[in-house]
């Protein structure tokens, strides 16, 4: 009789709890799902698949075209000065992005994820269609800060997938993030390129005197805006995941800690007074918060690096090969891009979580850096090919690039997640995409002016053109991989104070467990 009392116990305290879920709060109806349903969420990852792809897409779907854009614009002087110009144009998207990250982050917190979502996938669908419109230099830019200023998504939907998925999915729901950002980096120019000009490439179809032959790079742009209408309609069938408490309750900000209380037979105060004991200063400010803080600036590094690379990368496909760069056509570079697409799908749905899984998102994210290198070292000589030859060869490199650029990124979003309980996670995904878009809008206009450089100085004795770009690239690569190792990047522990209902729902399945061993002969 002794040895069942506790079982019972724990059964009838387990039955009690439910009372403690407000039915009218949007994330305790998402918790109780959880709670009872430990199954993959498919269809909420699908979800979040489809509106994070919407936001990616337009980010860098310029770079095949905006070469022949700001050639077509007249502002610059001379050919070399091109890449100049196309590197502001780039940045403008990421400076909108870094002036608003934070009161998008404020904003999802306090009033919800799903408002903000909503507003970016509309966002992507008026601007980015506005952009292919743009009849020069300054209205491009205006456009362009417009789409990043008002599409908070990204960083909102980072805290979503956390808490629309139970712990174990965490790195499911962020690989899918990642996965549909890496996706639509890369599919992006795929549609810019092939796309663009349609007038000129598919003149049967497409005539000089038609609005796409008015505008030659409406089309893409327009492509674009009408997969973010299809993300939009998604966005409205979100459930809320945040809690929204009412102020008569005794505990505001989480009445489900009663349950916390009982579940040991344990008063509320002692429970409460011992979770208050867990967080640390460091986790109650985000500023002070080091694994955070830490796992931000590295990403940061990676991220800088990475949007300078695909700057790089189209601007040095599409320039002459007097110039060091390979002649291609925008859509000799959307092939390159598409496939690399599909090569990072297939990584990212069925190797990645496997990876991680194995290694953690450290060791992956340090590999990544390690293989990059070389990797980069070896776009010079890429370049000296030609034929069928440089096709294999550059598929294969870009690929296998933007797979790792894709594993660092997603290795450090899990840090950061991890680093925070859900009440702050909206806010440090802000302050995550602001610093991310500042090192973002530095990316694309430093990498065209060193592109622009680098090729006039065809001749010099060390480093001559595209090799002095890659080097940098590679030193930045080196910087961020130092970065991962210790004392400057700190992991979070694993009792890093969760939201008080996964705190809850922690215990509740300890006590699940425990029933089930009772019921065992």
């Amino acid at each position: 009789m002794g040895e069942n009392r506790e079982p019972l116990l724990l059964l009838k305290n387990f039955e009690e709890d439910e009372e403690y879920y407000e039915d009218d709060c949007p994330g305790c109806k998402i918790d109780r799902i959880k709670r009872y349903d430990s199954t993959v969420p498919i269809k909420f990852v699908f979800f979040i698949s489809i509106i994070t792809l919407s936001a990616a897409l337009p980010i860098s779907s310029l770079f095949p075209f905006l070469y022949f854009m700001v050639r077509d614009f007249h502002i610059a002087v001379r050919e070399e000065n091109i890449s100049y110009y196309a590197g502001y144009v780039g940045s403008s998207f990421m400076l909108g992005r870094a002036l608003t990250s934070i009161p998008w982050g404020m904003i999802a917190d306090r009033y919800g994820r799903k408002p903000v979502i909503v507003i970016g996938a509309i966002t992507v669908v008026i601007f980015n269609a506005l952009f292919g419109l743009s009849t020069n230099f300054w209205m491009a830019i205006v456009m362009r800060f417009l789409l990043g200023s008002l599409c908070g998504i990204i960083g909102t939907m980072r805290a979503y997938a956390s808490e629309i998925c139970r712990k174990e999915y965490h790195a499911l729901g962020l690989s899918a993030i990642s996965t549909s950002w890496g996706i639509g980096l890369v599919i992006g120019p795929a549609i810019g390129g092939y796309l663009a000009q349609p007038a000129e490439k598919y003149p049967g179809i497409f005539s000089k005197e038609s609005l796409f032959g008015r505008f030659p790079y409406l089309l893409p742009c327009l492509m674009i805006s009408l997969f973010g209408f299809v993300a939009t309609v998604i966005s409205l069938w979100l459930p809320e995941t945040l809690h929204k408490h009412k102020k008569g309750n005794k505990d505001q900000s989480d009445p489900h800690d009663v349950a916390e209380g009982t579940t040991n037979g344990i008063h509320l105060s002692e429970s409460m007074t011992h979770s208050e004991s867990k967080i640390s200063n460091s986790q109650k400010s985000l500023l002070r918060n080091w694994p955070l803080v830490s796992a931000i600036i590295v990403y940061c590094v990676f991220q800088l690096h990475d949007m300078a690379y695909l700057e790089i990368f189209s601007l040095w496909a599409v320039s002459p090969r007097s110039l060091g760069g390979l002649s291609f056509t925008t859509a000799d570079v959307g092939q390159v891009l598409a496939i690399t697409g599909v090569g990072l799908l297939v990584f990212q749905l069925f190797v990645y979580p496997l990876v991680e899984r194995i290694f953690g998102p450290v060791m992956v994210s340090r590999a990544g850096a390690v293989l990059s290198i070389p990797l980069l070292a070896s776009y010079p000589y890429i370049a000296l090919l030609s034929g069928f030859c440089l096709s294999i060869v550059l598929n294969c490199a870009s690929v296998l690039k933007n797979v790792l650029s894709v594993s660092i990124s997603t290795g450090l979003l899990i840090l950061q997640n991890r680093a925070v309980p859900q009440e702050q996670r909206g806010a440090s995904n802000g302050v995550s995409m602001c610093l991310m878009s500042f090192a973002k809008t530095i990316g694309p206009a430093a990498g065209g002016s060193l592109l622009s450089w680098a090729q006039r100085r065809q001749d010099a004795d060390i480093l001559p053109g595209d090799q002095l770009v890659f080097f940098i690239l590679n030193v930045i690569e080196f910087l961020g991989l130092l970065l991962t190792f210790k004392p400057f990047l700190q992991e979070p522990e694993d009792n890093i104070p969760k939201s008080k209902h996964a705190e809850s729902a922690d215990q509740e399945n300890g006590i699940q467990e425990r029933r089930s061993q009772s019921e065992l002969p």
